[in-house]
């Protein structure tokens, strides 16, 4: 009986999670692996996504295509409907050899309507003569950081991330933009043999493991990590936007909610339906239930 139980409320979240992911119909639902439920859209019809923000711009020079946020180079790898798609994004780097700098990458982007999540993501730098920053000047001006130090690879512990070979911080509330800088004391002259670069990158709570092996990773720099964005309706309220119905976007059987970073709204199907609230007619009632 108990395994019946696991099994139909596994089943209700399958089929819960499928009915919320809709296009808006006779719009395309994929762009390779990548289902785009309405608000976004892709596609050569305006009407498919609720505004230019919400485009994803399908590639099909890759096998398969791989889905873009609007005209940037941010690849996306899940949109979903409760206010949140999860992009990925590169490793910033300052590395050096016996001579000096020999090489340099500050990473970072600025969105317009798209909030790097808060309270989901960790800034995280690595290296044993490092120290980090984060910035952003659209829409918030803000600047945090973080700074790690070793003088020996057995001082660094595998996993652990609280400022020896590694160190995190999270990044402020309604930020739309970041982009990443270096420093270094001795420029890894001290720690040259095992260490040579500091990386440093925003990244989704929980989705890195830190590890020794990184610091000598030639391909570490080329990486790329996942990062959740928040997303709302516009840049009214729920109050304000009720009160002009015919851009309203909540439909029927929904509720609207005031989140928690950004401006803006976000709709919800009422308890007891589910399926997609920003479709006429895409939240409906669960016959199973």
């Amino acid at each position: 009986m108990f395994m019946e139980l696991v099994l139909f409320s596994l089943m209700l979240t399958i089929i819960a999670t499928s009915v919320a992911a809709q296009p808006k119909p006779g719009c395309q639902s994929h762009c390779g692996n990548i289902t785009i439920p309405y608000p976004f859209g892709t596609g050569s019809a305006a009407d498919c996504y609720i505004n230019e923000s919400f485009f994803i711009r399908c590639d099909t020079g890759f096998d398969p295509p791989r889905a873009f946020l609007n005209a940037t180079d941010i690849q996306v790898l899940h949109i979903s409907v409760d206010g949140y798609l999860r992009i990925q994004y590169l490793v910033g780097y300052d590395c050096y050899n016996s001579s000096g700098t020999s090489a340099y990458f500050s990473t970072g982007f600025t969105l317009e309507k798209f909030f790097i999540s808060h309270t989901r993501n960790k800034f995280t730098a690595i290296g044993c003569d490092t120290y980090a920053y984060v910035e952003g000047f659209s829409g918030r001006t803000y600047s945090t950081g973080c700074v790690s130090f070793c003088y020996d690879e057995t001082d660094v512990v595998n996993g652990s991330c609280f400022g020896i070979g590694c160190c995190q911080t999270v990044i402020p509330k309604g930020v739309t933009d970041y982009d990443v800088s270096f420093g270094s004391y001795w420029n890894h002259s001290k720690v040259l043999s095992f260490n040579p670069c500091s990386y440093g990158f925003a990244v989704e709570d929980g989705a890195y493991n830190f590890s020794l092996s990184h610091f000598l990773d030639p391909n570490f720099g080329k990486k790329k990590f996942p990062i959740i964005l928040d997303w709302t309706i516009g840049n009214e309220s729920c109050r304000e936007a009720r009160m002009n119905p015919q851009n309203y976007a909540c439909k029927g059987n929904t509720t609207c909610i005031d989140p928690e970073n950004g401006s803006g709204y976000l709709c919800k199907c009422v308890n007891g339906f589910q399926g997609n609230p920003y479709l006429s007619y895409g939240c409906q009632g669960n016959d199973l239930t």
